[in-house]
């Protein structure tokens, strides 16, 4: 007769210890009310003009991250991608000197206005990794990094006087940049790729994609989409976070066709039929670094800052704190990390 209530308590003890699976983003559904024909205007449709009005008094953060091999062009790449010298800080370094070499992880900010819209951008620049004899475990310092400002935004939210704004260093995007060679991707690629797609949204990209023929850079395009496939590498805009059908319409075709990026970049502007273009010289001509004949960097620039900006840093959110939030605040016991002591001894564990 006692033995209902003790099984019912196991039982309670068992569901404890079964870790909860990584949950997929509720999307909302669509309300089904009946359309009401108003008398008059009502002015519901100011709120976007409030909205942007006071997007625009706060401004933007937007946090982008360069990952990959030494010299494919990473700094080159995201000064082009701003159209401005974003990727060092030193007033002194001009277009025509050569960009030095990165030697640690360093983020640069910068604000930049473009009409009337201010962003709060700032660029964080990595060594290159692959060069050393012995690169084992080469992603942990940047896997560290993004995690150290998931930990730096939760002591934040935890606070009881918090601030009234946040300020946001987590890696909304990591370009991730493929070494141009044809075949396939490094054992080193895919293991990096492995690690940093479970914590920041990774966009890949191949790097002086002008060093390919066409042929070559749409065969090599499909043998990375398919290795990534295979290696279950998940990229952004991950098929399981589309909302609605627009938006998987929309990014089934970038995934399909466009990723991975084939790019080039380049800080020099040229003249081509009277009008100056950012291009790089070679002896047989200039390429156009925004020609969409020559090199896909236009469209990574409109996925990027047009199109997708926003949903960058939702994904971010939502998907990628959260899981961290959630794990920390379930490896505290449920308790948010405020003491010293529980800082101390979290920063000696990093």
């Amino acid at each position: 007769p006692c033995t209902g209530p003790v099984e019912s308590k196991n039982e309670a003890a068992m569901s404890e210890m079964v870790p909860e699976p990584r949950q997929k983003p509720v999307v909302p559904m669509k309300p089904m009310g009946i359309n009401t024909s108003l008398l008059g205007y009502i002015g519901i449709d100011t709120i976007i003009e409030q909205m942007r009005k006071k997007t625009m008094k706060t401004g933007f953060d937007f946090n982008i991250m360069v990952v990959g091999q030494s010299g494919l062009g990473k700094s080159t790449l995201v000064n082009t991608l701003f159209k401005s010298q974003v990727s060092r800080k030193s007033s002194g370094w001009n277009r025509e000197e050569k960009i030095p070499k990165t030697v640690e992880i360093k983020a640069i900010g910068h604000v930049i206005e473009e009409g009337g819209v201010k962003m709060k951008l700032t660029v964080i620049d990595t060594p290159g990794f692959g060069d050393q004899i012995n690169n084992e475990n080469c992603w942990e310092p940047i896997e560290k990094y993004i995690n150290e400002q998931y930990e730096k935004f939760l002591k934040e939210e935890v606070n009881i006087a918090r601030k009234k704004r946040i300020p946001d260093t987590r890696v909304h995007c990591c370009l991730y940049f493929i070494s141009p060679t044809g075949h396939s991707l490094r054992p080193l690629d895919l293991e990096f790729m492995k690690h940093l797609s479970k914590v920041v949204n990774i966009i890949p990209v191949i790097a002086k994609a002008d060093t390919m023929t066409l042929e070559e850079k749409t065969e090599f395009k499909q043998r990375v989409r398919k290795e990534l496939e295979v290696n279950g590498i998940e990229f952004y805009p991950q098929k399981e976070f589309d909302e609605d059908l627009e938006d998987k319409t929309e990014n089934d075709k970038i995934r399909q066709e466009s990723m991975p990026f084939a790019v080039v970049g380049s800080d020099k502007e040229y003249q081509v039929n009277g009008k100056r273009v950012l291009g790089r010289k070679t002896p047989w001509g200039i390429i156009e670094v925004e020609n969409l004949n020559h090199c896909e960097f236009a469209l990574l620039r409109d996925f990027v800052i047009r199109t997708h900006l926003q949903d960058l840093k939702e994904v971010t959110h939502n998907i990628h704190y959260e899981t961290y939030r959630a794990k920390r605040l379930n490896d505290n016991g449920g308790l948010p990390p405020m003491t010293v002591e529980t800082e101390e001894n979290h920063e000696s564990n990093l």
